[in-house]
Parts: C-alpha cells; sequence; structure tokens
C-alpha cells in the first residue's frame, strides 16, 4: 500500500510500530469512504426523513475518520497525548456510527456495509490506542 511506503520514507525514529500505524490510516480512510457513501445512499432512500440520525452519525464518522487520519499521517513535534485523543474520539463516532446503521442494515445494504466498516475501525483505533500505551 502506499500508507506503509510513504511512512517508510519517515527519515526519523517514530514510536510507533510502522506496518500498525500504516494499517490503521488505511481503515481510517476506508471507513470514511464508507460513511461517506453511505450518508449519500440514505439520501436517496424513499424514506429518507427516518435516516437522519443515521445520515448525521455517518458524517460525523466520516470526518473524525478523515481527521484522525491526517494526525496519524503527521510525525514532526508528535503529540502521543493529542494522538490518544483523536484516536479515542474516532473510536466513539465509529462505534455510534455503527449502532446507528446496524438499526437500518437489514433493509439497506449500504447501511450493512458501513456498520462494519465502522466496527473494523472502532477496533483498529483501540489497538492502535493499546499500541501507544
Amino acid at each position: 500500500m502506499k500508507t506503509a511506503a510513504m511512512l517508510e520514507t519517515y527519515p526519523a525514529t517514530m514510536n510507533v510500530d510502522r506496518e500498525l500505524l500504516a494499517r490503521v490510516i488505511d481503515t481510517l480512510v476506508e471507513c470514511s469512504q464508507a460513511c461517506t457513501a453511505c450518508a449519500d445512499a440514505c439520501l436517496s432512500e424513499e424514506m429518507v426523513a427516518d435516516l437522519r440520525k443515521c445520515i448525521r452519525t455517518d458524517l460525523d464518522c466520516a470526518d473524525l475518520c478523515d481527521t484522525t487520519a491526517r494526525v496519524l499521517s503527521r510525525h514532526t513535534g508528535y503529540d502521543a497525548n493529542l494522538t490518544r485523543a483523536v484516536l479515542e474520539a474516532c473510536a466513539v463516532a465509529c462505534r455510534a456510527c455503527a449502532d446507528e446503521c446496524e438499526r437500518h442494515a437489514g433493509m439497506h445494504e449500504h447501511c450493512r456495509v458501513c456498520a462494519e466498516a465502522c466496527r473494523a475501525c472502532e477496533a483498529a483505533c483501540a489497538e492502535l490506542v493499546a499500541a501507544m500505551a
């Protein structure tokens, strides 16, 4: 993957395993894409009014995943406390989005796919937080 290749070019020492970091960044980007697509698919559903909360949680999760991926991609002047807080907030957003999408997964396949991406991302964030301890 390009993320791993890019991290390998970083000239200074990192305080975290580069392979794990690359995997988490890729998972964050994938989750953001799934959430953005799910929100858009919800907007095209006939019962869009019933999906307001789902759309909101999708968009919140996508934004937090994007931000977290960007924070994790920067290492100069690294701040472990900020990074941990961002990862923990992202995990909360992923959990909330997965919970909401699972409520609609029986009727909307895009919600099922999104929930799976969110659960994977929540786990990836938790794994990196644990590795930072």
